[in-house]
């Protein structure tokens, strides 16, 4: 109460819709692409400096990317982050998908604050890092067995 009147401050969704897009915001409540493919075509697993960790597994089809799915254990903009550059590979040629970037990733998001700008380059180099690893084993897949 502040000079005999009650001040009503936001509350957390509140708070998160004024900082955040609303494309940003639904991806967040709304992931789409969450999951994991088994003996996936391309896969990585990147840890960011802020802690989060974000994967991305890619399931290719005569070099397009028919089906990306990620996981992470970060915060709501890592997830929209994740969500949408699986969005933005889906349907695309190995070499576009590796040509994404974290400013394709914001941009498609609506932006996002400053704080969570890292969000969209974890994404976007999980997913350089998941095509680069579907090249490396795409002619030699029996190598996939012997790897670390």
């Amino acid at each position: 109460m502040t000079n005999g009147h009650i001040v009503k401050t936001p509350d957390a969704a509140e708070q998160v819709e004024a900082a955040y897009s609303k494309t940003a915001v639904d991806h967040m409540r709304n992931p789409r692409n969450v999951g994991l493919i088994s003996n996936a075509d391309g896969q990585a697993s990147i840890t960011g400096p802020c802690g989060d960790t974000m994967e991305i597994w890619l399931r290719v089809n005569d070099g397009i990317i028919e089906r990306a799915l990620f996981w992470t254990d970060g915060c709501g903009p890592s997830i929209a982050a994740g969500s949408m550059v699986t969005e933005l590979a889906r349907g695309k040629k190995v070499g576009e998908a590796f040509r994404i970037t974290q400013q394709d990733v914001l941009e498609a998001l609506g932006e996002l604050p400053e704080e969570s700008v890292h969000c969209a380059l974890l994404a976007a180099n999980t997913m350089k890092e998941a095509v680069k690893d579907y090249l490396a084993f795409r002619n030699e897949p029996w190598k996939r067995a012997y790897r670390k």
